[in-house]
């Protein structure tokens, strides 16, 4: 699996990030915090992370990473490929005590090298209304908001952003 930063300091963050099997137990664990936080701010039908799944990062087709200080997993985040040359970026956390040390913003960029050695050309992502941090992150990566497409077309909470590479 393509890894963008792997097993490397990030930026100087002391934090290592690198691809890990999406039914880890870090993994699992880091996801459950990001659904039970994610279910504070919005209903069932308007979370659409439960729709990742392993098969959608096997073969080439995405990735699973995990940000990790000191061996301890802090935050993650996915990609899937949706078609040749756009990746959708999924499940992206960061445990709250680790909040506003550049984290996300690490794993969104390995994220994106990952992504382009898949031959990604335009990232696309879908958060919610009721989640600024997210928004400013992602703004602030050279995100830029666009129409909702597919399944975040009906939901009133969803933003749609996208990204060319």
């Amino acid at each position: 699996m393509p890894s963008g930063d792997a097993n490397r300091d990030n930026r100087g963050l002391g934090i290592s990030i690198t691809p890990e099997a999406f039914d880890s137990r870090d993994a699992q664990r880091l996801i459950a915090a990001l659904d039970a936080g994610l279910a504070e701010l919005y209903p069932p039908e308007q979370r659409f992370g439960p729709n990742l799944k392993a098969q959608h990062l096997a073969e080439g087709r995405g990735t699973f990473l995990v940000a990790r200080d000191n061996g301890r997993a802090v935050g993650c985040g996915a990609f899937r490929l949706l078609d040749a040359t756009t990746a959708e970026i999924k499940r992206m956390y960061v445990e709250p005590d680790q909040r506003g040390k550049g984290v996300g913003r690490a794993v969104l960029a390995s994220l994106q090298t990952a992504a382009e050695q898949l031959g990604a050309r335009r990232l696309v992502l879908e958060t919610g209304s009721h989640s600024p941090e997210a928004l400013t992150l992602y703004r602030r990566a050279g995100f830029r908001q666009i129409e909702c497409w597919g399944e975040y077309a009906t939901s009133p909470t969803s933003v749609c952003m996208e990204k060319p590479l």
